[in-house]
């Protein structure tokens, strides 16, 4: 990316190049805690207009209870399409281990219907055969905490399910670690991470099924538009889909790129450049 791109005013000043939009959902659509007005409107406005929306994410559970998540949270199913998440993509790898022991990390409870009906059990790291990572245990841990039974796991050899890869996500007006950064961790001392989400392709491709679905007909990648707020996870995922990228800048990147302020157009060209993502614009928050 050799020059900057101007801010746009929102998501109506491209809508009319793209036929579908593969959207990031926490950080663009919502901040865990309530909706983001605005973006929700611009995806229903994009709808109204003839586009189709496929919500992108790598929530750590199946697609689902995410929707009953949205219905809460206030994003109205005018909104999108369909939705394809990390933990549909992780059930499939989770499954091999039918009738064997897996050890899960993560809220205790929250994300039992990632493992629904798979036939895995619940088990210590001392005789599991697999580490599951949908996050942290708590919003306040950090990933350094888990050095000691990452040696554990490490000792034995357990390959680590990561069924969420973002590292950190926007959780109303906090930035907390999420198990991507636990992934990072483990990788680093030499285990064996395998990721389902975002950025890697199985996630984009059924997503783009998903949209040709909804579409009703085949479309031209050259006409989907992917919108994210992560440069590892949504501006790499794009790039290497082969789709344009509308980057969000006012979510975990906000402090860095003055977002709110006065942001440079060179300093965000320059933060995605390394996706090699081809952006076609930016935007503190979607918007319409």
């Amino acid at each position: 990316m050799t020059s900057p791109l101007p801010s746009i005013s929102g998501l109506a000043d491209l809508a009319g190049r793209y036929d579908a939009v593969l959207s990031d959902v926490w950080g663009v659509v919502h901040n865990g805690v309530e909706a983001f007005p605005t973006a929700v409107e611009a995806l229903a406005e994009f709808r109204k207009a003839g586009g189709k929306v496929v919500f992108i994410t790598n929530a750590p559970r199946p697609s689902g209870p995410i929707v009953e998540m949205l219905d809460r949270l206030g994003v109205h199913r005018e909104a999108y399409d369909a939705i394809v998440s990390s933990g549909d993509a992780t059930r499939t790898m989770i499954a091999k281990y039918r009738g064997k022991p897996i050890h899960h990390v993560g809220p205790a409870t929250d994300d039992d219907a990632l493992y629904e009906g798979l036939g895995v059990r619940r088990a210590g790291a001392d005789e599991a055969e697999v580490v599951v990572v949908t996050d942290l245990d708590t919003d306040d841990d950090t990933p350094e905490m888990y050095r000691d039974r990452a040696r554990l796991w490490l000792s034995r050899k357990l390959p680590m399910i990561c069924a969420n890869p973002d590292r950190v996500v926007e959780h109303g007006d906090k930035i907390i670690y999420c198990g991507g950064a636990l992934g990072d961790l483990y990788a680093a001392m030499g285990g064996m991470v395998l990721m389902a989400g975002k950025p890697y392709q199985p996630i984009y491709e059924e997503a783009f099924r998903l949209a040709e679905v909804a579409a009703g007909r085949p479309l031209d990648k050259s006409r989907v538009l992917a919108i994210g707020d992560s440069v590892r996870t949504d501006a790499t995922g794009a790039a290497k889909f082969g789709v344009d990228l509308l980057f969000v800048t006012g979510s975990i990147h906000a402090a860095e790129l003055d977002a709110f302020g006065k942001p440079d157009p060179q300093a965000i060209a320059d933060l995605v450049a390394p996706s090699r993502a081809h952006m076609a614009g930016f935007l503190p928050r979607l918007s319409w």
